[in-house]
């Protein structure tokens, strides 16, 4: 690059940031919920109930929901490949992603199932379906509470807690509905709860919406400041200029970066790289780091138009 030096540097210090296997936890929610559709269901069938039969189905989804937050996690425990280079670390987004919009298309089913209850209210199911969902509001909650730790620090397990929350509502208000429903004898009160936990879910879903679109499109991560990063790189020892900083998701909870820092002085050495890996995996839970020394101002980066669009240069 019309003869500056440069020099690769690649650290994967900061991997003790791993994520929590959650291995067990999918494995117990959809035996669970698996046990309960075939219970459900068959009580559906027994008692001809069509409430029993449509929230066997709609916790049919839920299962499908874990398994592809379980298939995310666990494709992104693969190796490298010499095609698949950073591996299939990336799953863990897609099915964040694809849980959103799972989510978002039972919201339209519950939704859509309200506003024909207001136009048409069905007979009560009565105490038979209550307690079905009684169990279903033990079982959803039970299997969200194995998630709950992890909701925060990773998407795709949030995507999982969120399913099975969101049914645990449904549930609730299955078993409050009924109960109102018998005491007052009015319809409608059905059908406003089911529209009440609608909104929830889908405030609840935005976020998870959101959040999986920005990382599919390698937004630099919530909760790291580029400025910041930027600002640690140029204080290091010999660095006058930080350019082509970039800082992308690997997956919902692994964070990559690369930068070209300009050493006058030249290479500073390996203790240097270490270091810096360091300071980016512990500050920012940045884990893996590739840094490019230059001696002279290199190239500027063709996806910044050929500008530094990150501060001054210091001549």
């Amino acid at each position: 690059m019309h003869g500056s030096h440069q020099h690769h540097g690649h650290s994967h210090a900061g991997h003790s940031h791993a994520p929590a296997d959650f291995g067990r936890a999918f494995a117990i929610g959809t035996a669970l919920n698996l046990a309960f559709v075939a219970v459900e269901g068959a009580a559906g069938i027994l008692t001809g109930s069509m409430a029993l039969l449509a929230d066997a189905g709609h916790n049919l989804s839920d299962v499908l929901g874990l398994l592809i937050a379980w298939g995310g996690a666990s494709l992104a425990k693969l190796p490298a490949s010499r095609r698949f280079t950073y591996g299939l670390a990336s799953s863990t987004i897609l099915a964040a992603l694809a849980n959103a919009v799972l989510l978002l298309v039972a919201v339209g089913a519950i939704a859509l199932e309200a506003a024909q209850r207001f136009r048409d209210p069905p007979p009560v199911e009565g105490v038979t379906v209550m307690i079905v969902a009684g169990i279903g509001i033990l079982i959803n909650t039970a299997t969200a509470l194995l998630f709950m730790r992890g909701r925060h620090s990773d998407i795709n397990i949030r995507g999982a807690y969120l399913h099975m929350a969101a049914d645990a509502g449904v549930s609730a208000g299955v078993v409050l509905g009924g109960g109102l429903i018998l005491l007052t004898g009015k319809a409608w009160i059905d059908p406003a709860i089911s529209l009440v936990i609608v909104a929830v879910i889908l405030w609840s879903t935005w976020g998870l919406l959101r959040d999986s679109v920005t990382m599919a499109l390698h937004a630099v991560p919530a909760g790291i400041d580029p400025d910041k990063v930027e600002a640690m790189l140029a204080a290091l020892p010999g660095v006058t200029r930080v350019h082509d900083l970039h800082i992308w998701p690997m997956s919902t909870t692994e964070v990559a970066l690369t930068a070209h820092l300009v050493i006058p002085g030249g290479h500073p050495g390996d203790a240097f790289l270490h270091d810096a890996g360091h300071h980016l995996a512990h500050d920012f839970r940045i884990g893996h780091a590739t840094l490019q020394i230059e001696v002279g101002d290199g190239d500027p980066c063709r996806l910044h138009g050929g500008h530094n669009n990150h501060g001054p240069a210091h001549d």
